[in-house]
């Protein structure tokens, strides 16, 4: 399978090349993951509602326009930008990171919550799972308060997992989705299992004749 992940921001060169290796790396076999730049009038960032808001019609715009040569495709962010909240039939099949990840947690029974980078992706993400119905298996989320460039540095995004795994065990999660789709989960001694929603969603979409 060929599949479009396009970013939900506009990055520079070096960060498309080090997410495209992520995902060279976790693809399953059989799931080949192209990366695309959304390109430069989405924002630089997702601080603000406002920002989230003009992301989701980028991506929009680069799905509605990605043409042929696709099995399916999916935004390259875990608050899924312009993706169905019920089912749809769009010309080109697209799904969401959070959505397969946090659906497949529901399923089996897990009570999860949630790290974020910012308020505004915390607003969201919230606002997500609301969608999708899931709020009775969610903890809640907690915020990282990590810079932008925090997202390239795995030791400092993981280094800062600590207290708010912490407070969402308390609160019942037996699981933590990371939230955000370009970070490497590092193994650590936590009261709750941190999910990489990227490798679960992938793994997810490469299983088929379900």
């Amino acid at each position: 399978m060929r599949a479009l992940a396009v970013t939900p921001i506009h990055l520079p060169p070096e960060e498309i090349r080090r997410r495209q290796e992520r995902y060279d790396r976790l693809a399953p076999p059989g799931l080949a993951i192209e990366l695309r730049d959304v390109g430069p009038a989405a924002p630089a960032t997702l601080d603000t509602g406002e920002s989230v808001r003009a992301s989701e019609r980028e991506v929009a715009a680069v799905l509605a326009a990605a043409g042929d040569g696709w099995d399916l495709a999916f935004p390259d962010c875990v608050l899924d930008p312009a993706v169905p909240d019920a089912v749809a039939e769009p010309p080109l099949p697209v799904h969401g990171l959070l959505k397969l990840s946090a659906t497949y947690l529901a399923a089996k029974g897990v009570r999860f919550g949630a790290v974020v980078r910012n308020e505004a992706i915390a607003e969201e993400f919230a606002k997500r799972i609301a969608a999708y119905r899931l709020t009775e298996y969610f903890a809640g989320v907690r915020v990282l308060d990590l810079p932008f460039s925090a997202i390239a540095e795995t030791e400092t995004w993981n280094a800062a997992l600590g207290t708010a795994v912490g407070e969402l065990a308390a609160l019942g999660a037996t699981a933590v989705i990371n939230g955000c789709s370009a970070v490497d989960v590092e193994p650590a001694d936590l009261p709750a299992r941190i999910v990489d929603p990227t490798a679960l969603a992938l793994r997810l979409l490469a299983v088929e004749d379900l």
